[in-house]
């Protein structure tokens, strides 16, 4: 079967989006590959699992956001692979491509055993995992004022230390108001006569994964964040550039389209971790991966891209390959092309969620970047 179309890096993802600011505020070696407007002040909104899919003719739910779809200055960018927050994350706050920084997805191998990266484990810093410059240490090295405003529990957490470090942390309560973390941002972005502010949003990304993206609930959340992004707008000066983007899109996985790896042994052989998330999942392998990769291809057939790592880093789906990061990737890569799901009794939490992401379908892929 065709393989998928991979992220472009270098011109049109997450990665690009922070050395393109890098370089309107006028840091050296950076280009604004995005064509991004003018500006000494930027506020990013990410929500997380925004994907352009699920945005696209929503415009009596999200009048705001879906009135800059189609605006001159607005895109079309995607995450990088796998579609999944982590990777996505770490992409936007270090600039560099998954290949590059090694947050390769949210469970993958690190030390010889699994590492989630949004658990994290005990006695582990971000800085052992993920030790290169930050865009945000870049830009602040250079005179910029960097501020995230996340939920306040995220504070000194490995995958913060990954990707925001180099920013000033200004949390908010989990519960706090729309307002709130409206005049949180435009204080931090008022705090320096050139800044950066990150405002990060995770509750679409719960809805969709517990209620499914068709939900009520969900449809609530994309309510609440169009009239978030709109009130940031109205309160921040005319001359602070607002972007708003999503880590991933996402698609609702019906139960009878979920395959469970243990129940099927063969597939199990030579198979020593399993990592990632039902739409991307990754084989640690004690063999040789090509033979591996050729018995799930041939048993999941049309509903997969099955690929060892050597032909997925060939194919683009990383970005530039660091050797020494090679094997946090699985020796085989499993992503749905389909709506189904690999599903594993290692990750029994995965079987309570609707809405899943982390392939290379453009419904997961791709994300907005619009520009208020």
């Amino acid at each position: 079967m065709s393989r998928p179309t991979p992220p472009a890096y270098g011109s049109s993802t997450l990665s690009e989006l922070l050395p393109s600011i890098g370089a309107v505020l006028g840091l050296p070696g950076r280009d604004n590959v995005l064509g991004l407007p003018a500006a000494e002040r930027f506020v990013v909104l990410l929500a997380d699992g925004l994907g352009r899919d699920l945005l696209q003719g929503r415009d009596d739910l999200a009048p705001f956001l879906t009135g800059l779809l189609d605006a001159p200055a607005s895109s079309t960018i995607t995450s990088g692979a796998p579609s999944t927050t982590v990777t996505s994350i770490t992409s936007l706050g270090t600039g560099l491509a998954p290949g590059q920084h090694g947050l390769v997805g949210y469970t993958f191998r690190f030390g010889g055993r699994m590492l989630n990266a949004l658990l994290w484990q005990d006695g582990l810093d971000g800085l052992d995992v993920q030790p290169q410059l930050t865009a945000f240490e870049r830009l602040a090295k250079a005179g910029v004022r960097c501020t995230t405003v996340t939920p306040s529990r995220f504070r000194g957490t490995g995958l913060t230390t990954c990707a925001l470090r180099g920013a000033d942390f200004l949390g908010y309560p989990e519960e706090a108001s729309s307002a709130r973390r409206v005049e949180l941002t435009v204080q931090a972005a008022l705090s320096g006569p050139r800044s950066l502010v990150y405002l990060y949003d995770r509750d679409l990304d719960h809805a969709g994964h517990k209620h499914g993206t068709a939900s009520d609930a969900w449809a609530a959340e994309l309510v609440r964040i169009d009239a978030l992004a709109a009130a940031l707008r109205a309160a921040l000066p005319d001359d602070v550039r607002l972007l708003i983007t999503g880590d991933h899109g996402m698609l609702d996985i019906a139960v009878d389209r979920r395959i469970t790896i243990e129940d099927h042994p063969d597939l199990l052989a030579e198979v020593q971790l399993i990592g990632g998330e039902g739409r991307f999942r990754q084989l640690y392998v004690s063999a040789d991966a090509a033979p591996v990769a050729a018995r799930w291809a041939d048993w999941l057939g049309p509903d997969a891209w099955v690929l060892t790592r050597d032909e997925a880093s060939e194919a683009g789906w990383f970005g530039p390959l660091q050797p020494r990061l090679a094997d946090r990737f699985g020796d085989v890569l499993v992503a749905m092309a389909t709506d189904r799901a690999l599903m594993t009794r290692t990750q029994p939490n995965e079987f309570n969620l609707i809405g899943m992401h982390g392939s290379l379908t453009p419904a997961e892929l791709t994300v907005p970047l619009l520009i208020g």
